[in-house]
C-alpha cells in the first residue's frame, strides 16, 4: 500500500479508508492531499474495493481549501484561484463522482466549504452529532464551488441551500438530518462505527449494479425522462451481464442469501 503525507489509506476485507490526515490544520486541502487523494482513487480496483469511505482525522472533517497552499504568481487572485479549481479541485470531484464503487462519508465535526462539497458527495453520509456543515464563501467576497452549487440544493433542497450559501451559515448535523442532507445522525463516539457497518454492507453486495446506481442517479439530474430511461436501459445491460445477478437470481428462487462477488 502507498505511502502518503497528507492521507491515510486503510482496507479491511473489501473496504477502503480514506482519511483526511492533516488534523493541525482541520484536514484543510491543498494540491498534495487532492494529488495523493487522486492516486488513492486510482489504487482502488487493483485493492479489490468494493466501497470505499471517507472521513477526516482529529476534530474536523475538513475545514475547507488550505489557503496557505495557495500559490499566485502575481496576477489577479481571481485567476488564480480559477486555475486552482480546473487543475485541483474539480477533477478531484469529477474523479469521485465517477468512481464505480459506492461512497461513505463519516463526517466528524467541521465540513466546510470544499470539505463541505466533499462530505455531502458520498452516496450514504453519517454525521456525528458535533458536525456541521458551511458554506462560508460569501462572508469573503467569494461563490461556493468544487461543484457546491450543483451539490448543495440537491442534498438540501433551494431554499435552505441559498440561505446556506447567501448567509454564510452553518448548518448543524441534526438540522441537516431534518433535511434530508445527512442518512443518518450519530453520536459521536458511534460515527466511526456506524459508517464502517453501512460500508461493509454496501461492500457484500452486487457492486457492479450499485456502480451503475450511483451513476444514473447523477447523470439522471441533468438528462430527460427519456434519456434517463434509455440510460437505465443500458444500466440494466450490464448489471444484468454480470454474474452477481445470476446468483442474486440464484440465491431467490434457492431462498438462501446471496453471496455477492462484484463481478
Amino acid at each position: 500500500m502507498a505511502d502518503y503525507n497528507t492521507i491515510r489509506v486503510d482496507q479491511t476485507g473489501s473496504v477502503v479508508t480514506l482519511t483526511l490526515n492533516k488534523p493541525d490544520k482541520m484536514n484543510a486541502m491543498g494540491p498534495e492531499m487532492v494529488g495523493e487523494m487522486l492516486k488513492a482513487f486510482d489504487a482502488l480496483p487493483g485493492m479489490g474495493a468494493r466501497a470505499l469511505l471517507i472521513t477526516g482525522e482529529g476534530r474536523g472533517f475538513s475545514s475547507g481549501a488550505d489557503l496557505s497552499a495557495r500559490q499566485f504568481d502575481g496576477g489577479k487572485p481571481g485567476d488564480a484561484s480559477r486555475r486552482s479549481l480546473q487543475t485541483s479541485f474539480n477533477p478531484l470531484m469529477l474523479a469521485l463522482a465517477g468512481l464505480d464503487i459506492p461512497v461513505v462519508t463519516a463526517v466528524n465535526g467541521a465540513a466546510a466549504g470544499i470539505g463541505c462539497t466533499l462530505a455531502l458527495s458520498g452516496d450514504l453520509i453519517v454525521a456525528g452529532k458535533s458536525a456541521y456543515f458551511l458554506q462560508a464563501f460569501v462572508n469573503i467576497g467569494l461563490v461556493p464551488d468544487g461543484g457546491a452549487t450543483w451539490v448543495l440544493p440537491k442534498a438540501a433542497g433551494i431554499p435552505a441551500a441559498m440561505e446556506a450559501m447567501l448567509l454564510g451559515e452553518r448548518i448543524p448535523a441534526d438540522r441537516a438530518y431534518e433535511l434530508g442532507m445527512v442518512n443518518r445522525c450519530v453520536d459521536d463516539d458511534a460515527l466511526l462505527d456506524e459508517a464502517r457497518a453501512l460500508a461493509e454492507r454496501l461492500a457484500n453486495g452486487p457492486t457492479v449494479a450499485m456502480g451503475q446506481i450511483r451513476r444514473l442517479v447523477r447523470n439522471a439530474q441533468s438528462q430527460s425522462l427519456s434519456d434517463a430511461m434509455n440510460a437505465e436501459a443500458e444500466a440494466q445491460r450490464i448489471a444484468g451481464n454480470s454474474e452477481d445477478f445470476v446468483e442474486g437470481v440464484t440465491a431467490f428462487l434457492g431462498k438462501r442469501e446471496a453471496a455477492f462477488k462484484g463481478k
